[in-house]
């Protein structure tokens, strides 16, 4: 008989917050390519999940609404186990033990969608198992093995309401950022990243000017996140044209703003209360019950 495992089976489970570009600004390009950005960015109380236990030998298994989508790269591809061993490498380094884990993801986001759910799984998977193992690394260790994984690790790492500059590794957090009501739609279309970038018109454009930020408050942060833009979106929307109609429908439901996040093709509509949007992912889910709807709120700054 197969046994079907969940994060809750395991001895110890974190959450992978979906990671929110609540707005996104391209202001230019290393000689190395790398786009430099200024970003806006919440987590969802939403995501993807992970249980840890110890184990004989290394495993790894999943389970999910996405899972079969991540199932072919399980063998070495995927960022949880690619995080597994760079952090078990620094802990052999400083001299700590980091035996066989058994780890299994519940994929409950979409893959590559732009809410950073592989990145969000890296950033629990070192996370928890800096407690299993009981290591106790410098900070800048885990930071720089996070950025080694990816530019959005460093922010997922720390999944809370933050300013992200450069190629993402320029954190400054946002202890008195709002909790938001928000849906999260996707039509489960991919879009190709370097693509969307390189069909930007412009990688030059202003950074971020935000030096009041602290003092503002939830109908504040709305007018804000309002006057500024995701500079992906116009590309992506030539890539996927889904994305125009997913952000009419959203949008439709009465929300507060509805933008793409990332490099899409997933849109959230901010509301006033999670009751709005719970009704609005219901009512859309009703519209289009091929696509991904789910209603959540974000995580605030203070928490």
């Amino acid at each position: 008989m197969t046994v079907i495992l969940a994060a809750d089976d395991f001895d110890l489970t974190e959450e992978a917050p979906a990671k929110i570009n609540l707005a996104l600004h391209v202001t230019g390009q290393r000689a190395d390519g790398y786009h430099l950005l200024d970003m806006l960015v919440t987590f969802a109380r939403h995501g993807d999940r992970l249980g840890f236990r110890a184990s004989a030998r290394d495993e790894f298994s999943l389970s999910g609404r996405f899972s079969p989508l991540l199932a072919e790269e399980s063998a070495g591809g995927n960022l949880v186990l690619k995080a597994r061993d760079l952090l078990r490498q620094a802990a052999h380094d400083a001299g700590f033990e980091a035996p066989p884990v058994h780890i299994h993801l519940e994929k409950n986001l979409p893959v590559a969608s732009g809410i950073g759910g592989g990145s969000a799984d890296a950033a629990a998977t070192l996370r928890a198992l800096t407690r299993l193992w009981g290591l106790s690394l410098p900070s800048d260790t885990i930071t720089a093995i996070a950025l080694r994984l990816g530019a959005d690790v460093p922010m997922c790492l720390v999944s809370r309401p933050l300013i992200a500059r450069g190629i993402g590794e320029s954190i400054e957090l946002l202890p008195d950022f709002p909790s938001f009501a928000m849906v999260l739609g996707n039509p489960l279309v991919g879009v190709s990243t370097p693509e969307v970038f390189r069909l930007l018109g412009r990688k030059d454009n202003p950074p971020f000017a935000l030096s009041w930020q602290a003092k503002s408050g939830r109908m504040q942060w709305i007018e804000t996140i309002n006057g500024l833009r995701n500079d992906l979106e116009p590309p992506a929307r030539t890539l996927c044209t889904q994305i125009a109609t997913l952000s009419q429908l959203i949008d439709s439901q009465g929300a507060l703003t509805t933008r793409m996040s990332g490099s899409g093709a997933t849109c959230f509509g901010l509301f006033d209360n999670i009751e709005q949007a719970t009704a609005a992912a219901v009512s859309l889910h009703s519209l289009r019950p091929d696509w991904y709807f789910q209603a959540t709120e974000t995580i605030a700054g203070g928490t």
